[in-house]
């Protein structure tokens, strides 16, 4: 079985948004268990994730759901808000991306 390394940047990532998350709950004047109970998530899920733990996907937008920042979560990752996405909207995009097939021994 191969161990993986989590990137300093995923672990950094990681500590921001739990630190957001808290501040979060805070300025809703909520409570761990009130954040849990909502997101039907436990407790310990809601403080991993405070933590800087990582945590599954819908675990986090259960918890951004109960936070009230489910929708600016998803809007982050709308690729027509960049600048790229934009400027390749017109384009038609794969369905699947492969790589370019090298040219071998003939």
């Amino acid at each position: 079985m191969v161990a993986f390394v989590t990137p300093p940047a995923v672990l950094s990532a990681l500590s921001r948004m739990g630190h957001d998350a808290a501040t979060w709950r805070r300025l809703r004047r909520l409570q761990v268990t009130e954040v849990a109970d909502r997101a039907g998530v436990s407790r310990h899920t809601v403080m991993r994730l405070e933590a800087g733990g990582s945590i599954s996907t819908e675990n986090l937008l259960r918890i951004s759901r109960a936070l009230g920042v489910l929708e600016e979560l998803s809007l982050s990752l709308d690729p027509l808000s960049t600048d790229v996405g934009r400027l390749r909207a017109e384009e038609q995009l794969p369905k699947r991306v492969r790589r370019p097939k090298v040219a071998g021994p003939t």
